[in-house]
């Protein structure tokens, strides 16, 4: 029998939300990680050496060999540099970091050192998205049309940061369809109009109405109540297809073709990934999804909207 593989020692950077929901039980649950040491100026996790600053975790624990960054997207760069000039491999929640330039920079660094990077996108690990991206891989699509629309207070209560320069607004969500469209369609897109909502009182769009090359559309809006909808609607030769709940659930045709009825069960997927890129010595960096919300702030027309308060 071939001899057990040690865990992977990780150190987890900003216990927030997402961090506490999704990424502390993946590595729980997986016997390729050990959680050993946090960084975060409130939070912490039971059992865990907790940490403030990633400069003193860094010295504090030579042991741990992978750094995974839940920071809001501005800050994670200084966090993600440190790591690399440590010689720790880094993992990066989405989006990769507030501009394309830095994740290049990060990517040039990792290469330079012979680590992993590894730039995530949750969603396209959802249960159905491997199943549409093999659908359409033979097909010729005539049009599609993404609808996202959730509740920032539901998914951000309180957190005034997705408003401010480099928090993206609705594009938090929202690049998380683009993160599975660029992934499932057979040839790629571009973006070549958008109209980008404001509200009088922040710096990100709280809504998005974004048109591409070959037919491909999508409306994303921050500030829908009760039932969330997370579709992405296909037409091609071969008929119509659908991506529901985020990428969970798979139609063709009109009728349920695989996939499960629930949300949020990537992340383990993500952690299995990022141990193989490890073990075998390889980066994977994708931003794709990131270029479609840097494009459609540049050509976006700006529409102003009421206050929003959390």
């Amino acid at each position: 029998m071939p001899a057990p593989v040690a865990p992977i020692p990780v150190a987890l950077v900003g216990i927030g939300k997402i961090a506490v929901d999704q990424h502390v039980p993946a590595i729980a649950a997986s016997p390729d990680w050990h959680l050993v040491a946090t960084v975060s100026r409130h939070g912490t996790v039971p059992g865990v050496a907790p940490h403030t600053d990633i400069a003193q975790m860094l010295d504090a624990h030579p042991e741990v060999q992978v750094v995974s960054l839940c920071l809001p997207p501005v800050p994670r760069f200084a966090a993600a540099e440190a790591a690399l000039r440590a010689g720790r491999h880094v993992m990066l929640e989405k989006p990769p970091g507030a501009t394309l330039a830095e994740v290049h920079a990060l990517q040039d660094m990792a290469a330079a050192r012979g680590l992993t990077l590894y730039t995530t996108w949750h969603s396209r690990m959802a249960h159905a998205v491997a199943p549409a991206r093999a659908w359409l891989a033979d097909k010729t699509v005539t049009r599609a049309h993404i609808t996202w629309r959730e509740d920032v207070r539901k998914w951000h209560p309180g957190q005034d940061w997705v408003f401010e320069p480099g928090g993206m607004g609705v594009f938090d969500p929202g690049i998380n369809a683009l993160s599975i469209l660029t992934h499932i369609l057979p040839r790629p897109v571009h973006l070549t109009a958008a109209t980008l909502t404001f509200p009088e009182n922040r710096q990100t769009p709280i809504a998005a109405q974004l048109t591409f090359t070959g037919g491909v559309s999508a409306d994303f809006d921050w500030r829908q109540e009760g039932p969330q909808t997370w579709d992405i609607e296909i037409d091609t030769d071969a008929g119509p297809m659908a991506l529901r709940l985020g990428g969970n659930l798979l139609e063709i045709g009109g009728q349920p073709s695989g996939g499960e009825n629930s949300i949020m069960g990537e992340y383990p997927a993500l952690y299995a990934r990022m141990a193989d890129l490890v073990r075998q010595g390889q980066s994977e960096v994708d931003l794709a999804p990131m270029v479609h919300v840097s494009d459609a702030l540049t050509l976006g027309r700006r529409q102003i909207t009421d206050p929003f308060h959390f």
